[in-house]
């Protein structure tokens, strides 16, 4: 058996995998990859998605879902034409590379982006605090969690300006209040399915009211939204499948089961690096990702030995980034407790021999 440990595309539950192949040779009388987008089966299973999500995370009324195509380097785009208004003003906090793209895009359309928060001082091992939110955006921006640098914010920016968060590698994995919210996006493929879907979930009013002078039809999230995610051809196969694992997520505890798997899974494991001797955290620990670890060797002589340990245990994903170096351990809703306990096992046996 492999540990899936990898940053992206995700793991997912073994049972929705099963579903899901078994829908590409037979979904009632035809292959999931060849029925029609605009065929009663499909449109069902499009409703039932949306419907799912909107369960999971308790979205009030007077938003939208989406699932729409681009991953979250096209929300970026998105994201900002949607919310620009007439000051084409908006505040970013930069916190890792995927951060550092968005306000990149917004800057391309057209945006004034006031970057009023930072961590790239520090190779972004952390999360800024005490910063003063700017009173003159059209709206705030922000990434959830960075799966590069291993840091997750922990408590949402408090604002009274429209809120837009990238929430791709983290959704799912803990309640949220989506009513803080004017915007969440976030790519399918950590927690919710394959890649190819991206999730939009959007306030009503925040609908129709860009003031960009460019803003494609495909780019509109109203035009979406009054077609119900089927303005175009969806990713029929991303969606069906992220429908199967929300109803495995529904009758597994819900997002609020999920999270405290999570937190066992990332307390065992950051535990696990405080107290071996050999190994250390690269990110501050008050804003530790409980979905992606990173962590290094404290003598990099002996990384070719505990290399070797990890994958004849049959770990895959296990490497760092090369921003970060040392190891990330990506562990999304889906990773057991088992696998996380191979790992701890592999690294208590080098702690041993090397001792």
């Amino acid at each position: 058996m492999k540990h899936n440990f990898g940053a992206g595309p995700c793991i997912l539950p073994q049972e929705v995998f099963k579903q899901s192949a078994d829908a590409v040779i037979d979904f009632n009388g035809l292959s999931i990859l060849e029925i029609s987008h605009r065929s009663a089966d499909f449109v069902s299973v499009m409703e039932e998605a949306r419907s799912l999500v909107k369960k999971a995370l308790g979205v009030p009324d007077g938003y939208t879902v989406l699932f729409l195509q681009g991953g979250a380097t096209l929300g970026f785009t998105i994201a900002a034409l949607n919310m620009m208004r007439d000051s084409k003003k908006a505040g970013y906090i930069n916190t890792g590379t995927w951060a550092k793209n968005a306000i990149s895009e917004a800057k391309a359309v057209g945006i004034n982006v006031n970057v009023f928060a930072s961590s790239e001082d520090q190779n972004f091992n952390y999360i800024p605090k005490g910063y003063q939110i700017p009173s003159d955006a059209d709206f705030i921006h922000y990434t959830s969690n960075n799966t590069i640098f291993g840091t997750q914010f922990h408590d949402i920016p408090e604002t009274s300006l429209p809120l837009v968060c990238d929430m791709s590698s983290d959704i799912f994995s803990k309640p949220v209040d989506v009513s803080k919210y004017d915007m969440i996006y976030a790519g399918a493929q950590k927690n919710l399915g394959p890649a190819g879907a991206t999730l939009f979930i959007v306030k009503d009013e925040v609908l129709g009211k860009s003031t960009s002078s460019f803003l494609p039809k495909y780019l509109n999230l109203q035009k979406h939204a009054e077609k119900d995610s089927m303005m175009n051809t969806p990713p029929v196969f991303s969606v069906y499948t992220s429908m199967l694992n929300l109803r495995y997520l529904m009758e597994n505890g819900g997002v609020q089961g999920a999270a405290e798997r999570n937190a066992a899974k990332a307390n065992a494991l950051y535990h696990e690096i405080d107290t071996n001797p050999l190994f250390k955290g690269s990110a501050s620990k008050e804003d530790r990702s409980l979905m992606n670890v990173t962590f290094l060797l404290t003598d990099e002589s002996i990384k070719e030995e505990f290399d070797r340990m990890w994958n004849e245990a049959e770990i895959v994903g296990l490497k760092g980034h090369r921003s970060v170096g040392g190891y990330r351990a990506s562990m999304y809703n889906a990773l057991p407790l088992s696998s996380v306990n191979v790992l701890l096992d592999v690294m208590k046996e080098f702690s041993r021999v090397k001792g």
